[in-house]
């Protein structure tokens, strides 16, 4: 009897594992590492022998052992733990897309986590920022009401602490927008990053996206998926003041813009309680349609109203409903050809 117990008990463990086969299926990887690339080399004024290699950007890569064509290029806008963890410590997007057979890349740009060496003086000065985090990232109207059924588990502190806690110093200046995107823009056509090359970004990540989309010689970059973009790039052929500040709008010269159009896709993403009237909407719609009239293909996606996902957050990809969110990345990956494997040999367990 104990015996027949015991079947059962593992009969129904099985069953329970068997509901997500991708958290069964092991990462196997054929190699991963890290690299710089980018920025420049200076010297001491007082001492010309002296040089500091400062303001390149650092790409860590998980490659798995049969490998798809594309490669995911995570672009974080707080840090690369969004990408790594659900909310709840749960598997984030990278291990996600592992083991979907994806490369994946982490991108810190210049002068921001593990790419930190400026090659100007920089200053931090601490800010209050753990309750204005709560509001940028959308899990609620205001500290601490959090929206109802949001994605985010609202009883666990220990969560809103790792969440809040997971940040570098950010640099939102226009300055900073052409640094990043110009080191991006080597990265992408050094190859080292692949031939097939899709961006996942984040917030102001998008923009800088957008813009490394203009700056690249060659055409290893396929596609952007942005998550909550704050940002767009427009052409100087329409009325657009350009921005000031580090969030744009950015203009580009009409023959840079056009490249975005030579994607094979881009999405502009959105939470939930996003109204239409929101700049960064608004914005994203036009981007879109301006993006097409040049013979592209763009489209924005709002997860509550496109998609039925409620609670969504700023940063979607690390909410509670995250494979959700997946499985909608994944739709856009195969209906464009991007999901193809590197032996084109199809794949049994996907």
């Amino acid at each position: 009897m104990k015996f027949a117990i015991s079947i059962s008990l593992l009969a129904l463990v099985s069953s329970a594992l068997s509901d997500d086969s991708s958290q069964q299926r092991p990462i196997t990887l054929s190699n991963s590492g890290g690299f710089q690339i980018g920025g420049k080399i200076i010297s001491n004024p007082r001492n010309p022998n002296q040089t500091l290699s400062c303001d390149h950007g650092y790409m860590e890569y998980f490659i798995p052992w049969r490998p798809r064509k594309t490669s995911l290029v995570m672009w974080h806008s707080s840090s690369t733990q969004v990408w790594q963890n659900r909310w709840d410590g749960g598997e984030g997007y990278k291990d996600m897309f592992l083991r979907r057979n994806y490369p994946v890349y982490l991108w810190d740009g210049p002068r921001v986590g593990r790419a930190n060496w400026a090659c100007e003086p920089m200053m931090y000065i601490p800010t209050y920022m753990d309750q204005a985090n709560f509001g940028a990232w959308n899990f609620g109207p205001r500290w601490p009401v959090w929206w109802d059924n949001v994605q985010f588990p609202t009883k666990d502190a220990a969560a809103w602490q790792q969440a809040t806690s997971a940040r570098y110093v950010e640099f939102d200046t226009k300055a900073n927008v052409e640094l990043h995107s110009d080191a991006a823009a080597i990265a992408a056509d050094s190859g080292k990053v692949g031939k097939d090359i899709v961006y996942l970004t984040n917030s102001a990540g998008g923009l800088r996206a957008m813009m490394t989309a203009t700056k690249a010689n060659g055409t290893n970059i396929k596609g952007i998926v942005t998550y909550e973009s704050i940002g767009y790039v427009f052409p100087d052929n329409v009325n657009i003041t350009e921005g000031k500040g580090g969030f744009g709008p950015f203009v580009v010269p009409l023959e840079r813009f056009k490249k975005l159009a030579k994607l094979t896709a881009i999405q502009f993403v959105w939470g939930d309680h996003r109204a239409e009237n929101f700049t960064s909407v608004i914005e994203s719609r036009l981007a879109a349609k301006l993006i097409n009239q040049y013979g592209g293909n763009a489209q924005v996606l709002k997860l509550g109203d496109d998609a039925g996902l409620k609670g969504s957050t700023h940063i979607p990809f690390a909410d509670l409903d995250n494979v959700k969110v997946a499985g909608l990345l994944d739709d856009v990956l195969e209906k464009n050809g991007l999901d193809e494997y590197v032996d084109e040999e199809e794949d049994d367990g996907n």
